[in-house]
């Protein structure tokens, strides 16, 4: 893959539409081609997040709004069926792959079916665990969006005027999502060794059954939790089926409030700030995403380039009470109903 990364402006609209215009009925971007005639699998591995339910509808409205004949497959995270379904793909002829995949591994190896095939593939959100092979991959700054959402953490814990003990709920590893996200967690706590104890992690393997499980173990080892942060805004439910009987699920300024962050920018990510429940989230431009990787996708496909490769980077940014009122409506979260809602 290139090493050289096209970055994505951050910008008052959500891909090119206006901030209020989105809807569950409405999330199509332009493909900027036209595609009638055209066949494009697309694969994904599940839809258990708001954030993978609005990006699965949205690519598949936007291809099919260009005249592409979408062959759409759920692998239901399972990477080896995924992988037999992309084969399946290639074998019935399709002109250009899109895939969401399992983890950074899966990705890998789907790459190198689609190269070897001189199919033209697009990687969203979820990114290859390494650069080999040709594939346009559109994904966030999850590193620096985590920071900068930590950041805002830190800056909110300095009030409580000691050291305070920060938590991490810690994605699956095997998904450099997750990695980046703890590294970007981590580049905040370490910035500040006065005001941070050491971080506890608890891991969640991306499963809200893990998650809640591990937190509560957590929290009756060390019940005195000044912050948390979750590295997926899905975990919210969780969080607040565990702290809420601890008296600690309690808005911003109450006796009791966990400093809290997140990261996708989801609509109850969303509710929970306005209501003060949460003190920030970073923030993936969903749309943003969607819209260059088929953009990119389309032209490779129209120019008849078969092994297109490029690194499409969402800079993303961090909603938090501070600049909620200027900025809620640049979050997907709050200016879409959630698909399926």
């Amino acid at each position: 893959m290139l090493a050289a990364a096209t970055a994505l402006a951050a910008c008052g609209t959500t891909a090119g539409r206006s901030a209020a215009e989105p809807t569950a009925q409405d999330v199509a971007v332009d493909v900027g081609a036209d595609l009638t005639g055209t066949k494009i699998c697309f694969g994904f591995s599940g839809s258990e997040t708001e954030f993978w339910a609005a990006g699965i509808k949205s690519i598949n409205d936007s291809l099919s709004a260009s005249g592409a004949t979408v062959i759409e497959h759920n692998s239901n995270e399972d990477p080896n069926k995924q992988l037999e379904q992309v084969r399946d793909c290639i074998t019935q002829g399709v002109d250009g792959i899109v895939v969401i995949p399992e983890d950074g591994s899966s990705a890998l190896t789907i790459i190198g079916e689609a190269n070897d095939a001189d199919v033209p593939i697009g990687i969203f959100n979820r990114p290859p665990a390494d650069d080999t092979g040709a594939a346009l991959v559109s994904v966030a700054d999850n590193r620096d969006i985590a920071r900068q959402t930590v950041e805002y953490l830190a800056a909110e814990a300095e009030g409580i005027g000691r050291k305070v003990q920060p938590l991490i709920m810690v994605g699956n590893l095997s998904d450099q999502n997750a990695v980046e996200r703890r590294n970007g967690f981590f580049d905040a706590i370490d910035a500040n060794p006065d005001l941070f104890a050491e971080p506890i992690e608890v891991q969640t393997n991306w499963d809200a059954a893990t998650g809640q499980a591990n937190l509560e173990a957590a929290m009756q080892a060390n019940p005195d939790i000044d912050v948390l942060f979750t590295s997926s805004d899905f975990l919210f439910p969780q969080i607040q089926a565990v702290l809420e009987p601890l008296g600690k699920w309690k808005p911003a300024g109450e006796e009791g409030h966990v400093i809290m962050g997140g990261l996708d920018g989801d609509n109850r990510a969303c509710n929970l700030i306005r209501d003060g429940y949460v003190d920030a989230t970073g923030v993936q431009d969903l749309f943003l995403e969607a819209e260059s990787l088929l953009a990119a996708l389309g032209k490779a496909i129209t120019d008849g380039q078969t092994q297109p490769d490029e690194q499409l980077v969402d800079a993303g940014f961090a909603l938090t009470q501070a600049n909620f009122a200027d900025r809620e409506q640049d979050m997907w979260g709050c200016v879409i109903t959630p698909p399926g809602s």
